[in-house]
């Protein structure tokens, strides 16, 4: 029996990027997969996009909860035992979906593949190699190293540890994979399959405060503690998005300095955690850097 894939895409006003998507879906030379688009509602021409493509996908507009929401609408009302989960500004590469159901069919034993990707800007430039790593839970923990549209997962761990934490609006795809790689291990596979697009305006960049602040939340939800590389993550963000008068100075490099040792102890403090002895070499080395040079 061919396995088959569900690939889902959320959207909600993203005209400006979903053709490129739908595109990248429908050429694949695979073709034992369905395609729904889940738009939340999109009041731009994304709906008139789409509907050019009717016959060749399935789609839906309505109302939801986000982001999350639309991806669990998307897996509730799809059958593949491949879902593949494509938001609606990135795109696959050619003969992506076929290399994915090659390592599916040899190893049945594995339930989540994943593989390298480009960042893109709006012009579909690549503008840096997405820092994947090999399969590592510890180090998940530590970095999310996985990009989203390059992961494949069966269906199966869906019915056994569930879906998308609809809660979630900026970590839900990282929930996931923690949640998942709690149960088994991730295949690694060193090939570019898709890219994932960087601009000025998608959430992720205008929001790096808040997402952040969530995946903190979550880590401690999920893991019972957040991890420092998170916490020195977090203190350094929010002093660049505080930080309105910087001065290149050596003065200015040792304030900036301190004000991120004082939100990485605030941090600490709220997650109860003492920091380790590589945040607090960390941070040090930091202070030394800009008592001798400017950041």
């Amino acid at each position: 029996m061919v396995l088959k894939f569900s690939v889902i895409t959320p959207s909600y006003n993203q005209g400006r990027f979903i053709d490129r998507t739908i595109q990248s879906v429908i050429k694949q030379s695979d073709r034992h997969f369905d395609y729904l688009i889940c738009d939340g509602g999109s009041t731009d021409e994304t709906l008139g996009i789409i509907q050019q493509y009717e016959g060749q996908l399935t789609w839906l507009s309505e109302c939801d909860r986000g982001q999350a929401d639309a991806v669990n609408k998307g897996i509730s009302r799809t059958t593949g035992e491949i879902i593949a989960w494509l938001n609606s500004d990135d795109i696959y590469y050619p003969q992506t979906l076929q290399t994915v159901r090659e390592i599916f069919t040899t190893y049945p034993q594995v339930q989540v593949v994943y593989g390298d990707a480009d960042i893109i800007d709006a012009d579909d430039n690549a503008i840096a190699s997405y820092p994947t790593h090999s399969w590592n839970y510890h180090y998940l923990k530590q970095i999310c190293y996985l990009c989203q549209p390059a992961v494949f997962f069966r269906r199966q761990l869906v019915d056994k540890y569930g879906t998308l934490d609809s809660c979630l609006e900026y970590c839900m795809d990282y929930e996931l994979w923690l949640r998942y790689g709690a149960k088994t291990p991730f295949y690694y596979l060193p090939q570019k399959l898709a890219a994932s697009r960087s601009y000025s305006a998608n959430k992720t960049n205008r929001c790096k405060v808040a997402v952040h602040a969530e995946i903190n939340k979550m880590l401690d939800n999920r893991l019972g503690y957040v991890p420092d590389r998170w916490i020195l993550g977090y203190a350094r963000i929010l002093t660049d998005e505080n930080w309105h008068n910087l001065s290149h100075t050596s003065q200015g490099d040792r304030d900036y300095i301190n004000t991120v040792i004082v939100n990485c102890y605030r941090e600490f403090t709220k997650w109860q955690k003492v920091p380790s002895l590589y945040s607090c070499l960390r941070l040090f080395y930091w202070w030394i850097q800009a008592l001798i040079n400017p950041i």
